[in-house]
């Protein structure tokens, strides 16, 4: 295990890493991120393997969860607009809803971030049982491995993940 990932681990501590069967999840942190592709909403390819070399984020999401609102904001805000300039990818997966309400969230929320509809839970399913709730967050390593998962929002959980996120940009 590198010594990021092991920083991750310890970062979270008790309070997720130790919990991953719990929320869902049918990943876990240290294995490689399973590839998918899907479209955003601007219509462009996002193709997850092509994007390694950056630290990426996948945000699980859906325009009837509460929590996904809530959480949106703080994602907007407090990594997206900091770092989009940076070797860093969020891409925002909107679970089983269509292009046209993916869209209207989009813009309802105020997010600049890409959005792409994910078919079916077809991407939700590669990641976690098809019926776990959302909202959740994939940290992914420039290596395509799995550093963090988050289930739900909370706040000490989120900036941890923001402090996981920032040690992996800074150490490219």
């Amino acid at each position: 295990m590198n010594r990021l990932v092991l920083m991750a681990l310890l970062l979270c501590g008790t309070t997720f890493c130790s919990h991953e069967a719990d929320t869902g999840y049918i990943v876990k942190t240290g294995q490689t991120a399973p590839d998918f592709t899907l479209t955003t909403t601007e219509g462009k390819i996002f193709k997850l393997s092509e994007n390694r070399g950056k630290v990426i984020m996948l945000q699980f999401t859906a325009s009837w969860c509460g929590v996904c609102r809530k959480e949106m904001p703080h994602i907007e805000n407090e990594i997206w607009q900091p770092l989009k300039g940076k070797d860093f990818v969020l891409v925002g997966i909107d679970r089983d809803e269509p292009l046209a309400v993916v869209r209207a969230f989009a813009k309802k929320m105020n997010i600049s971030y890409p959005l792409a509809p994910d078919s079916a839970a077809r991407v939700f399913s590669m990641y976690a049982k098809k019926e776990a709730g959302i909202t959740r967050n994939v940290i992914i390593d420039e290596n395509g491995k799995i550093v963090f998962l988050t289930r739900l929002y909370d706040e000490n959980e989120f900036n941890d993940m923001k402090d996981v996120i920032n040690r992996l940009i800074e150490k490219q």
